[in-house]
């Protein structure tokens, strides 16, 4: 990435996309910080001053492009940083129609809509795409089948993604970060019905570091699937 590189980024409210954005925020990068609504974009704004703010419900995808019609989307972006996700846990038997949905649309659907927005963009700056996947987007558990589905389609859509612009320059990195230190780790353990102890799990700073390792690499390489596990 050169000098004053600007970057979409979903999620940036906690966990590991906090975690990215305040990385690149002290670095003086350019940061167009997507919100679901109204305040949670001035929330961001005040969290990071100077970045831009871009809102849109990713569970509602199919209205995306008309929230965005009605606001000022970056002429240059040299990364897209798909971090934002959620879970609900649940046998095959007990998952509903409306939780499968939300999963689909926020862990799936959404990424593939802001993409598509973006890829002018991209191919303009010989960008890079960076998907935050999951260890469920490689391997399925029992309870995990609407999360790990969304995040298998999400590994499909990259690798798909990387071959059909990889003669324009962009670059697309999956990232599958095991369990992590975050609000949404608290929630799992939740559903668990599990005791949760951050000191357990990856530090989403650790997680930071790989992502920023992969939009840095110089541009005679790229990483394609980068896997993270706790090391304790």
């Amino acid at each position: 990435m050169g000098p004053m590189a600007t970057h979409v980024i979903t999620g940036a409210g906690s966990g590991i996309g906090a975690a990215v954005t305040r990385r690149l925020h002290a670095r003086g990068d350019e940061l167009v910080l997507h919100a679901r609504d109204a305040a949670r974009a001035k929330e961001l704004a005040a969290a990071f001053p100077g970045a831009r703010t871009l809102v849109g419900d990713l569970a509602d995808p199919d209205k995306l492009s008309w929230a965005f019609s009605h606001q000022s989307l970056p002429d240059r972006v040299d990364s897209l940083l798909h971090i934002a996700g959620v879970v609900e846990l649940g046998g095959v038997g007990d998952l509903t129609p409306k939780s499968w949905h939300h999963q689909l649309n926020v862990n799936l659907i959404a990424p593939a809509e802001l993409t598509r927005h973006f890829l002018p963009q991209l191919r303009a700056a010989r960008g890079h795409v960076v998907f935050v996947n999951s260890g469920a987007g490689l391997h399925a558990s029992a309870g995990w089948s609407g999360y790990a589905a969304s995040k298998h389609g999400l590994k499909a859509l990259a690798d798909a993604l990387r071959q059909e612009e990889h003669a324009n320059g962009v670059r697309v990195t999956s990232v599958y970060p095991g369990r992590t230190a975050s609000p949404m780790q608290a929630k799992v353990h939740q559903q668990e019905g599990k005791e949760y102890d951050p000191e357990k799990w990856i530090d989403p700073e650790s997680v930071a570091t790989t992502i920023l390792m992969a939009l840095d690499l110089p541009r005679d390489a790229e990483v394609h699937d980068l896997s993270v596990r706790p090391g304790r």
